[in-house]
């Protein structure tokens, strides 16, 4: 190169190194989104997603290129989900991971594998001024949620987990119930009765819900087929009609927590894992759906604050072993449809006519139990660009805060 064009590049870098430190300005901006949303679909691996939205694409006559809202999202990456003695982990482990930021035993639920309380990211964010919603399909005192408030050796021990709900002082509690209502013998004071005595309003249903004092600070949202019982533990059979949907309930806790406190919801798609170890495909694929039209919710909001919103959509884990594709190079959503429908989008076929009807519509599904792949992982808004590429799940928290 000759010495002039040699003195030009020199310059033109010396510029644009210049141009950076002026942006830049030697400062990093670490401040944490003023309004987090982060998504767990419990058992929502890659494949569940590709099967969702192959399933869009066959409602609008294409065989692909239909997305959900999340996949949409500029940044993607994996999380890895061992947990500190399983190559598979459970779900108590990988939302231990998530909420807490530490490996722990599966079975374990929001303390390390020595047995040592650990604190969530949404006790530190509450800390630092942040309302908190907790958000699921499922039972409020289930594993994913359940990692966000509390501490116990043994995920199981729901009555307990229970208990501890009064103590984070988080503002929004809503799922459909409570599993062991009454105690494991059922022989103890009803759940609702022991956290309203500790300063919460529990309301079963959005009509009860709208009837709150204007005073309430502080709520619990049960589904109304919920009231006065334990909530199921494990059904694959879908929602009830009258049960609010996750999208209705993260409304009624935005609307409830307001937009001029920082906020953090963490919403749990429950069922996706309870109808993936059922291996039902139409009842999984709804309910991925579901949890789309949740993050709509929350997407919609950020659009309107843009520069202080961040959201995260995740999985603790994968279920099923599943794959689009089985044998066959054609998705036969017709007939998965068909028959789902036919049965009120329930599940009336036995386990063999159901693996027998999934092989044949070219669906495959290898286990009833959780895998140990990589899930996935997309993002938008403040700081997102850090949930790019490959992390582990124990990363998840560090990067929020």
């Amino acid at each position: 190169m000759k010495r002039g064009k040699l003195m030009t590049a020199f310059i033109a870098a010396i510029l644009i190194i210049s141009s950076c430190g002026q942006a830049w300005n030697g400062k990093k901006d670490d401040t944490k989104a003023k309004y987090i949303f982060l998504f767990i679909g419990d058992g929502m691996g890659a494949n569940h997603v590709a099967t969702a939205e192959s399933y869009l694409s066959y409602k609008a006559g294409k065989i692909g290129g239909e997305q959900l809202v999340f996949t949409t999202f500029p940044y993607h990456g994996t999380a890895t989900n061992f947990s500190a003695n399983r190559h598979v982990t459970c779900s108590a482990a990988s939302g231990t991971a998530i909420a807490c930021g530490s490996k722990t035993d599966n079975n374990k639920l929001g303390m390390d594998k020595d047995g040592n309380a650990l604190k969530s990211v949404a006790k530190e964010l509450k800390e630092d001024g942040y309302k908190i919603g907790i958000i699921t399909t499922v039972p409020i005192n289930h594993a994913t949620p359940g990692a966000f408030y509390a501490s116990v050796p043994y995920r199981g021990d729901y009555y307990e987990v229970s208990r501890q709900l009064p103590k984070s002082g988080f503002e929004f509690f809503a799922g459909s119930g409570f599993i062991d209502f009454r105690g494991p013998q059922n022989d103890m004071q009803p759940i609702d009765e022991y956290i309203q005595e500790r300063g919460y309003n529990v309301c079963y249903g959005i009509e009860e819900f709208n009837s709150l004092p204007d005073s309430t600070s502080k709520v619990i949202f049960c589904q109304e087929s919920n009231r006065e019982e334990s909530a199921d533990n494990y059904v694959s059979e879908g929602k009830k009609t009258e049960d609010a949907t996750l999208a209705q309930m993260l409304t009624l806790g935005m609307d409830f927590i307001g937009s001029g406190s920082p906020f953090f919801f963490m919403c749990e798609g429950g069922k996706i894992d309870w109808t993936a170890h059922d291996n039902r495909t139409m009842p999984m694929v709804a309910d991925v759906l579901e949890m789309n039209d949740a993050v709509e919710v929350a997407y919609k909001f950020y659009m309107e604050h843009p520069e202080e919103t961040l959201i995260i959509v995740t999985a603790d884990h994968e279920t099923g072993g599943l794959s689009l594709g089985c044998g066959n190079e054609t998705i036969n959503w017709e007939r998965l449809e068909s028959q789902w429908l036919a049965d009120g989008k329930k599940n009336t076929l036995d386990r063999e006519s159901n693996e027998k009807m999934n092989k044949e519509c070219s669906i495959g599904w290898t286990t009833h139990s959780h895998t140990g792949t990589p899930v996935p992982v997309y993002a938008i808004g403040k700081g997102s660009e850090k949930f790019s590429g490959r992390i582990d799940n124990t990363d998840i928290k560090g990067k929020i805060l």
